[in-house]
């Protein structure tokens, strides 16, 4: 299971309705794209981070490792605004206004990725995943995410496997003889996860598939009142960065 996954089953946010990390989380993310970045995205990316490390009980470790990377991304690709190309002797000259447009960008998409990890950490896919076809998402596309979200595991565990006895065997111990594992690893993990599709269609169909996966759902009760209380946090948000552009 993925760090997240743990993460979310073990979260104190877990016995709440998805409905209203939804609407928390969503509202939150809402404000990250479209109030200004100052102070919008600021306060935003505050409001997220509080609540992660506060009633949500995300681990700082597991989160910090799960944003680290997308952070870094984000970095780095916001260093493409500093500088413009073309002009009059069309070359490459620092921009005056690209750091700007960089803090903007970061700002924003920096918020917008604490917001998505605050959802991921509290909510597990699997809970998450049945109630979406009252909404009224296809059953068969929900299908489809819910078999490709278990095979991963089965597959991230097929191939930690496989690379242990490669790696038992010398297998990684030369550059030659890694790329020559790596690839035996990819067929050896194409033919594995393709048998295991057709015994699971043979499986269902043995049992009488008939194009709906029945799976029993926890009933969490959802009241009017609490989803007013998770939009309160993205609204007084969304309130405190106009009355700021205002008094400006």
């Amino acid at each position: 299971m993925l760090p997240i996954d743990v993460a979310a089953y073990r979260s104190p946010w877990r016995q709440l309705h998805p409905a209203l990390k939804g609407t928390f989380c969503g509202g939150l993310l809402a404000c990250a794209l479209l109030l200004p970045a100052w102070p919008g995205a600021v306060l935003t990316a505050a409001v997220a981070l509080v609540a992660a490390l506060g009633p949500a009980g995300v681990p700082p470790r597991a989160l910090a490792r799960a944003a680290w990377v997308p952070l870094g991304f984000i970095a780095t690709g916001s260093i493409t605004l500093l500088v413009s190309v073309g002009g009059p002797d069309s070359m490459v000259a620092v921009d005056p206004n690209g750091w700007r447009r960089a803090a903007e960008v970061c700002a924003r998409a920096a918020a917008a990725l604490l917001c998505q990890l605050l959802f991921a950490f509290s909510t597990p896919l699997a809970e998450l995943l049945p109630r979406l076809t009252r909404l009224g998402l296809p059953s068969a596309l929900v299908e489809i995410v819910a078999l490709m979200y278990r095979m991963l595991f089965v597959a991230l565990d097929t191939a930690h496997r496989v690379a242990t006895g490669q790696a038992g065997r010398l297998g990684y111990a030369s550059r030659r003889a890694w790329i020559r594992s790596a690839g035996a690893l990819g067929a050896s993990l194409f033919i594995r996860s393709y048998d295991r599709a057709r015994r699971m269609q043979r499986g269902l169909e043995c049992r009488g598939y008939t194009g709906d996966l029945t799976v029993l759902v926890e009933e969490i009760p959802l009241r009017p009142a609490a989803v007013l209380a998770a939009g309160a946090a993205p609204l007084a948000v969304a309130a405190t960065t106009i009355s700021y552009g205002v008094l400006l």
